[in-house]
């Protein structure tokens, strides 16, 4: 299956609305969910006993990995697997890939919208550009990319 590159001028930009974009949030948390796991059980079998509740080690372990995995995969294509899943694309607003500090930003700031509630999230629907929190203050953008031909 062929990806339309970063930049591409293929289509006019179309906005991604909450439903696709939470849709593509379950499927990659369900995969950080699995990610999470692994590294847990990985760290009782280092350790040989179970981790404490509220193990602040543990607890930042499993928070870079959370950060590296979206940072990760928005750097490289800009799509998480839930977002290739659900055709959609992050990009910086001219269409260039993102680049660390601006993937890392958008990743803070959708941590502070997620805290209130998905507030920021929510903000698109009065976005005047249809963009959450986290892409007005990145200078990001979440593209649907069109159906691949057959």
């Amino acid at each position: 299956m062929g990806s339309i590159p970063i930049g591409s001028a293929t289509a006019p930009f179309t906005g991604a609305g909450v439903g696709r974009r939470l849709a593509a949030l379950v499927y990659d948390a369900l995969l950080l969910a699995a990610i999470w796991m692994m590294l847990t059980l990985a760290l009782v079998l280092v350790r040989g006993e179970p981790i404490p509740a509220g193990n602040l080690p543990h607890q930042l372990l499993l928070a870079a990995s959370g950060a590296a995995f979206f940072i990760g995969f928005w750097m490289r294509g800009g799509q998480t697997l839930g977002m290739r899943a659900w055709r959609l694309r992050v990009e910086r607003q001219s269409g260039a890939p993102l680049d660390l500090p601006t993937a890392a930003l958008r990743f803070a700031v959708g941590l502070a919208s997620a805290a209130t509630l998905g507030a920021g999230l929510l903000w698109l629907w009065i976005d005047r550009d249809r963009l959450t929190w986290h892409d007005r203050a990145a200078g990001t953008r979440v593209v649907v990319l069109p159906k691949p031909g057959r």
